[in-house]
């Protein structure tokens, strides 16, 4: 009899144990219903709605990175903007200086050297506007993020140097590339730092990161956005599309004089002249070349000026297509939302009641093999 009851009771407590385990299991399915808020686990519970998920699973997975790069994408482009308005805004306080100086009562030694300093500073403020810094890279470095563009050196009497650093793609070296401005006679000149220079620095501005927002054909890449604006391109007023198409049409030979002549007239070309021309005539230089210069100046200063904010203009029209987009995304990312729902979505009540449904029947499971076992204890041991 006692044996019976053991083999009895070994072959409930198997039958129980398995009866335990199938409730566990349908309670951590309910919770997860719960806690996921998918009504399916794998594809074998409702192939079509499942597999019809992971479609609208991946659509949505992608909305969320484009999204995601959009909101990066409008920092950066942020700090751009701001970046060629405070250049733009620097030149036109330069400006009136060079209009208040121009007057003969104004251009005395202690007035010009005055003047001078506040050209200096004024220039060495526009290359820290170009080596701004977005995160840990360099919003004005075009392809290269991680090397500092600009350096500024300012010899008296002599010469402004703008120094370009720039690891081109392909390569890890640095290319160091210098423009020059002198005063010879009362013409400012602009030269090359070694023969090359400005050929390099062309091949830097023609430089792009073209993203994929949503904006655009993949399979095209010219439709997409363009979100790097090199520093050169800045000083230029010349976009990477025109240079491109310049050096890719007819006469590329008429980009590159144009390349040449803007930067010479750049802002920080113009406060180069701007501090040559004081430097000669605190030197001693005539005071009437001095004022006929610097009243050139005046005009030169307002053609930069309007290139300048054409560039300023360009990424604030970036920047509304980037807030455009982002709206659309947002609108479809809470479309694929409700959809999934419809597809996979567990109802929340239902799968609620479930999860408490089972909860009370494992309990109602241990209760019982709380019982049994005591009885087969009391078995064993009689």
């Amino acid at each position: 009899m006692r044996v019976t009851n053991r083999v009895t009771n070994t072959a409930m407590n198997r039958k129980y144990t398995t009866g335990v385990n199938d409730v566990h299991g349908r309670l951590n399915k309910a919770m997860n219903r719960v806690s996921s808020g998918k009504a399916y686990e794998n594809a074998a519970e409702n192939p079509l709605a499942y597999y019809q998920g992971k479609k609208l699973d991946n659509q949505y997975q992608d909305v969320e990175s484009k999204m995601e790069l959009i909101s990066d994408l409008e920092k950066r482009l942020e700090e751009q903007e701001g970046g060629a308005y405070a250049i733009q805004n620097q030149l036109a306080e330069a400006q009136k200086k060079v209009v208040y100086i121009t007057s003969d009562s104004n251009n005395g030694e202690h007035t010009v050297a005055t003047v001078r300093e506040d050209f200096v500073q004024r220039a060495q403020f526009m290359v820290n506007e170009l080596n701004s810094q977005y995160r840990d890279y360099y919003i004005f470095g075009g392809c290269d993020v991680t090397t500092t563009p600009f350096e500024l050196s300012i010899e008296t009497n002599q010469s402004v140097t703008l120094t370009y650093n720039h690891t081109f793609p392909g390569t890890t070296t640095v290319e160091t590339m210098k423009l020059t401005w002198t005063l010879n006679g009362d013409k400012l000149e602009m030269n090359e730092g070694t023969a090359g220079d400005l050929d390099k620095i062309i091949n830097a501005m023609q430089e792009q990161g073209r993203v994929d927002i949503g904006y655009g054909l993949i399979s095209d890449r010219n439709t997409l956005m363009d979100t790097y604006t090199g520093g050169m391109n800045v000083l230029a007023g010349l976009s990477s599309d025109a240079v491109v198409a310049g050096m890719k049409g007819a006469n590329p030979a008429d980009m590159k004089q144009k390349v040449f002549d803007q930067l010479k007239e750049s802002p920080i070309g113009l406060l180069a002249e701007g501090i040559l021309r004081c430097d000669d005539r605190m030197n001693g230089g005539d005071a009437g070349t001095f004022s006929n210069g610097m009243n050139a100046l005046i005009d030169t200063m307002s053609d930069t000026h309007t290139r300048i904010g054409i560039v300023y203009s360009d990424l604030g029209n970036k920047y509304s297509l980037l807030e455009d987009m982002e709206s659309k995304l947002k609108k479809q990312h809470q479309s694929l939302e409700a959809q999934y729902k419809d597809k996979l979505g567990a109802d929340p009540y239902e799968a609620i009641m479930d999860m408490f449904s089972e909860q009370y029947s494992y309990s109602a499971c241990l209760q019982l093999g709380s019982k049994m076992m005591q009885s087969s204890l009391f078995d064993f041991i009689r």
